[in-house]
């Protein structure tokens, strides 16, 4: 499995005492790349749970598998089908 996500933004995020969540009393750090909430976990993670092998992507909250991947030089990745050597 493995996913395709966007950021809009490149510079690091400092936690400190003031990100700890007052009722868990921990800080919940996103590793999905879902999260409305980023850098922090949102519970996003929940629709990935039943992902299979392929590549994916969401949408406005909607999965969808990619197929393949054409980049700007025009090299093109398929994902899901078995490679021969």
């Amino acid at each position: 499995m493995a996913r395709h996500v966007s950021r809009e933004k490149q510079s690091p995020r400092y936690l400190d005492e003031e990100d700890i969540d007052p009722e868990k009393g921990d800080i919940a750090v996103c590793r999905c790349g879902l999260s409305d909430d980023h850098p922090f976990c949102d519970g996003s993670h929940r629709r990935t749970e039943d992902e299979g092998d392929g590549v994916y992507c969401y949408v406005d909250g909607e999965r969808r598998e990619i197929a393949s991947v054409t980049f700007a030089d025009g090299e093109t990745v398929e994902y899901g089908e078995e490679k021969s050597d």
